[in-house]
């Protein structure tokens, strides 16, 4: 059954975890940052708060932290606070210098919080603040010139704001250059260059790029084939909470890579990573519940259904044509 499983989600390419440390890894303590007062005055008091919040998701970009952590912390920090995010538009609407807010706004825009999703409109504040030298605003864009999302894809400026970034030393910058060089994103393939980002940017604790370099080790590109570091470096990611980091931790306990062949492991993991919301975890956790694996997991259609599902709603092919399989056969019967 092991070798149905999968690894790997789309771009991106416990021994004994400590659960507690990914169950509540996305407990933000807001405290710790911004004014302590719950109602914020607008002016000085809401440009402080806005460039501690833009702040902090830039140290989180650059640490590899998945969207749904980041998002996360803005709908709680602006509800601790108190800001109205309407408010905000309105009252930045004229000022033409703040690059955070037009990153903010873009941010709100791109992920439809507390208003309609308009990609397009989050693409041109993003390329304002941008133009105003805002880090975070071109990393967001390097990001949408490779993937689209409803803006069309420009390779070769993904490139060059990757590369002008990962020059400054960005980590999030650092391994998107070498996602490039690893599949010919706007440059040439470049393997051995792109283990090398992956591994400086890792080193940084960017926590994708340790499951990017992970991958690595295990296949041999760019360096010799090293299980033990794959594994060590699939650990850390997945006690840092990285739902990818855990999905790929899981298929190694359950295929013995750099460890012993664990299956209660890797259920476990899979379900974690899963209710994380990971397709690629979805379809691993509904495979193991279709097939069952000796004594330690018990077939159960019903389960495998429900997870082929979830993870088809998020595009997965295999898991749209799983779930049709099962449906026909349930119909059959």
């Amino acid at each position: 059954m092991s070798d149905k499983t999968k690894m790997i989600i789309g771009s991106d390419k416990i021994t004994n975890i400590d659960n507690s440390n990914i169950q509540n890894f996305n407990k933000i303590n807001i405290k710790e940052i911004g004014p302590t007062v719950q109602n914020i005055s607008l002016g000085e008091d809401l440009n402080i708060l806005i460039d501690e919040l833009v702040n902090h998701i830039l140290n989180e970009f650059n640490k590899g932290k998945e969207e749904r952590v980041i998002r996360l912390y803005i709908l709680d920090y602006v509800k601790n606070f108190k800001i109205n995010l309407q408010e905000i538009s309105n009252l930045f609407l004229n000022d033409q210098d703040d690059s955070n807010f037009f990153y903010l706004l873009g941010y709100i825009n791109y992920n439809g919080i507390e208003t309609n999703v308009n990609k397009q409109k989050a693409f041109e504040l993003y390329q304002k603040a941008a133009d105003l030298g805002n880090i975070i605003a071109q990393l967001e864009l390097s990001n949408i010139y490779i993937h689209g999302n409803g803006i069309e894809r420009n390779y070769n400026k993904s490139f060059e704001l990757s590369e002008k970034l990962a020059k400054d030393g960005h980590p999030n910058a650092i391994n998107r250059l070498g996602y490039c060089y690893e599949l010919g994103i706007g440059t040439n393939i470049n393997i051995q260059k792109a283990f090398e980002l992956y591994q400086k940017a890792a080193y940084l604790g960017n926590i994708r790029a340790q499951c990017n370099l992970a991958l690595m080790y295990k296949n041999g590109k760019g360096t010799e084939i090293n299980y033990d570091k794959a594994f060590k470096l699939l650990k850390n990611s997945a006690e840092e909470g990285h739902s990818s980091g855990i999905n790929l931790l899981g298929y190694f306990y359950n295929n013995g890579i750099g460890t012993n062949i664990n299956i209660q492991k890797a259920f476990e993991l899979y379900q974690i990573a899963a209710n994380l919301g990971n397709s690629i975890a979805q379809f691993n956790l509904a495979t193991m519940y279709e097939y069952g694996e000796n004594d330690e997991i018990k077939i159960n259609i019903d389960k495998a259904i429900y997870w082929y599902k979830k993870s088809a709603e998020q595009g997965d092919i295999d898991a749209q044509n799983k779930l049709e399989s099962l449906q026909d056969e349930d119909e059959w019967e």
